[in-house]
């Protein structure tokens, strides 16, 4: 649509805030009914660059199990928002959040998957994290899958392997938004749910040890149950609440060629192809047809039920959020070198990156806005981003992340720059506002916040929360609405 102006810079009513996970913060995992979730049966990383998050057998889950104990399970204690959430949220109010996006944790409220009823305290306890951002007047935005179910639904049906998790899934869905729709208005299904390609961390399906073929055919298969789950969640919340919204959630990687040799630009595009797959059947609600090929090649066979293709047809999501972090480069015939990016894929020459080995792209945010505007037209939230670092607490009692505040603040202006283009942008959830476990290696060490938590890997420390140089910068970008950076 044709018009004389043109948007400056954010709009009126943009919702800054940031977001954590439940299996990264809560701990608790053992009190008030709480079930073991597959994310506190997957041990800590040996290696900073290498991550763990696929690597349960059946062996290594029969340890787990039998483990009582949080020493090689850090997400198990997170960093006790459980007990802190009153304290937590206020430090959030104080630098102005509008929205605060957190996930409800699925064996909290079904501690086996299945159970013939909700757990109360687990249910109790969102109505008071809930309560609490109300008091504040922020704005709620609920994962309702972050990497983590109930273990004993992998034990049971693997996972989302088995058909049979779609219904138990869309129960808890219906409970929490019976339980909830009156006091959030945006919702989430699953977090960066294209991850499930890598393994057990979203999928909850055991494959490791199985033929290349033979995982991605699970792995897939296990996505299309959720696609659905997805589906009908969203129509489960629409006839609950007309007004409420609910979105997709996209690890975004934008992938450029390494040359302008057509092989390497066309190598490029199949990488996009199969990242923007996820949110082309959840924001177009079906199948794309570049993806019969890439089946076809790979020996895949989805395995659908009769109504599934107008489930998706009839229930796509409102609205599209995705996480950002890196952009990678690729090239045909591609040997990947890229240790320490969350996403395969070559170095880039022209860019530096974290501790961790991520490198960092501000403009690729910009590109990354366009390019999925231009092809969805459905409005788009930024739900992560951020820079894990080593942080270190100064003797002066204070940690001067400098570092921190040029990273967002590169990003940032390339989001207004964004909006100046004409993408409709929603909001910006910074990850993750205090420091938590790393989802990757469950490293402690591995620091986001603008709040210091003072706890170590071991789990060592008093857990106060210090604020750093980042939390007033912060705070400042809010109060402006993103003019003073």
């Amino acid at each position: 649509m044709y018009k004389t102006t043109y948007e400056k810079s954010f709009p009126k009513g943009f919702l800054w805030g940031g977001a954590t996970a439940a299996n990264q913060v809560e701990g608790a995992w053992n009190l008030d009914g709480k079930g073991l979730s597959t994310a506190e049966v997957v041990q800590k990383a040996d290696n900073r660059r290498k991550m763990s998050m696929g690597d349960v057998t059946e062996e290594t889950l029969a340890i787990a199990l039998a483990d009582k104990t949080d020493d090689l399970y850090p997400k198990r204690r997170g960093i006790d928002f459980y007990h802190h959430y009153k304290e937590d949220i206020a430090l959030f109010a104080e630098m102005g959040f509008k929205v605060y996006r957190f996930s409800i944790a699925w064996s909290r409220i079904f501690p086996q998957g299945e159970d013939s009823q909700p757990n109360e305290a687990g249910l109790v306890f969102y109505d008071n994290v809930l309560a609490e951002l109300a008091k504040y007047d922020i704005v709620p935005l609920v994962t309702l899958s972050h990497y983590e179910m109930p273990v004993a639904l992998t034990q049971k049906y693997n996972g989302w392997a088995g058909r049979e998790t779609i219904a138990a899934f869309n129960r808890f869905t219906e409970t929490v938004f019976d339980r909830y729709h009156d006091q959030v208005d945006y919702w989430l299904t699953f977090n960066e749910i294209n991850t499930g390609t890598w393994g057990f961390h979203e999928t909850g399906a055991i494959d490791k040890g199985l033929s290349e073929r033979e995982q991605l055919q699970i792995r897939y298969q296990a996505l299309h149950h959720q696609f659905v789950a997805s589906a009908i969640a969203t129509k489960q919340l629409h006839q609950i609440d007309s007004n409420a919204k609910i979105g997709s959630m996209l690890a975004r990687m934008q992938t450029y060629p390494v040359t302008p040799n057509p092989e390497d630009v066309r190598a490029a595009q199949l990488e996009d192809e199969k990242n923007l797959f996820f949110t082309d059947v959840q924001a177009r609600g079906e199948y794309p047809e570049y993806m019969n090929r890439f089946f076809g090649d790979n020996g895949i066979v989805i395995h659908m039920a009769e109504d599934d293709q107008a489930i998706l047809l009839e229930n796509p999501v409102d609205f599209i959020s995705f996480s950002y972090y890196m952009t990678n480069v690729t090239q045909h015939n591609q040997v990947d070198d890229g240790v320490g990016n969350m996403a395969v894929g070559g170095r880039n020459p022209y860019l530096k990156e974290s501790d961790w080995g991520w490198q960092i792209d501000p403009v690729g945010l910009r590109i990354t806005l366009n390019a999925m505007w231009d092809r969805y037209r459905k409005p788009l939230f930024i739900v992560e981003n951020g820079l894990g670092a080593l942080d270190k607490l100064e003797d002066d009692g204070h940690v001067h992340d400098q570092y921190r505040i040029d990273y967002l603040r590169a990003h940032i202006e390339q989001m207004k720059e964004a909006i100046k283009d004409g993408v409709n942008l929603l909001g910006y959830t910074m990850w993750g506002p205090i420091d938590l476990i790393s989802f990757s290696t469950s490293e402690m060490s591995k620091r986001y916040g603008f709040i210091y938590v003072d706890q170590d890997d071991d789990g060592k420390g008093t857990l106060k929360r210090i604020k750093k140089d980042s939390f007033t910068w912060y705070k400042e970008v809010i109060a402006s609405n993103g003019e003073t950076l």
